[in-house]
């Protein structure tokens, strides 16, 4: 076992569920849940999926924040940051799989990039420091964020072998995200998973020092 994370795979049976649905848990070592944990699935076999959308997604600068705070896409997308508050905003990054600057630019205007190398992209604001998001570019075609409970939740996925990545901003080890196998079968399927977690943790907090918590 990896030193990252740890999984164990069990098939109960869950209202909200239906066959080929999988429901994965995520939390740190304390046992509470993690939140914007990214979630990605590959195939291990040969048969028609239905992918993640590729074709646009969208950041928006809105109270002095980004929105949302971790946004995966599939290599290759569009993405737009359009400004929503009354002043002017500066966006940029220094990551090495795509830098940039758009430079400033007022309400209701909007630039657009495309993200053709996967990676991970941490996103600040020149005029406001407190501004901090990060877009995670991924060749796999299946990917979700978990939400506040720590859950993310694929529908519809048929039965077989799936690489499972994991990734979020605060994890302790610095690899590329950490991969394990899981197996899907004909009942719906719940996943647990352990990230080990920094004790200092990257957030995103608004001008009046509120934790951004979408």
């Amino acid at each position: 076992m990896k030193f990252l994370i740890c999984i164990f795979v069990g098939f109960i049976s869950l209202g909200a569920l239906k066959a080929g649905d999988v429901k994965v848990n995520i939390v740190d070592t304390s046992s509470e849940p993690i939140k914007n944990a990214v979630v990605s699935l590959t195939p291990l076999f040969e048969a028609p999926i239905a992918v993640s959308e590729t074709q646009k997604a969208v950041m928006k600068q809105q109270n002095t924040m980004f929105h949302p705070f971790v946004l995966p896409i599939k290599t290759g997308t569009s993405v737009s940051f359009p400004n929503f508050d009354e002043f002017r905003h500066h966006v940029y990054s220094f990551s090495k799989a795509k830098q940039f600057e758009l430079r400033l630019y007022g309400k209701d205007e909007s630039n657009e990039l495309i993200f053709n190398e996967a990676g991970i992209i941490a996103l600040g604001c020149n005029i406001h420091d407190n501004m901090l998001a990060y877009i995670y570019v991924t060749d796999d075609p299946l990917y979700t964020v978990s939400d506040v409970q720590g859950s993310a939740v694929f529908k519809g996925l048929p039965v077989g072998r799936y690489a499972m990545s994991l990734w979020h901003p605060d994890q302790k080890s610095k690899q590329d995200s950490s991969h394990q196998e899981i197996e899907i079968g004909n009942s719906n399927a719940v996943v647990g998973a352990v990230l080990k977690m920094r004790s200092v943790k990257r957030l995103q907090k608004g001008p009046d020092g509120q934790e951004y918590n979408e």
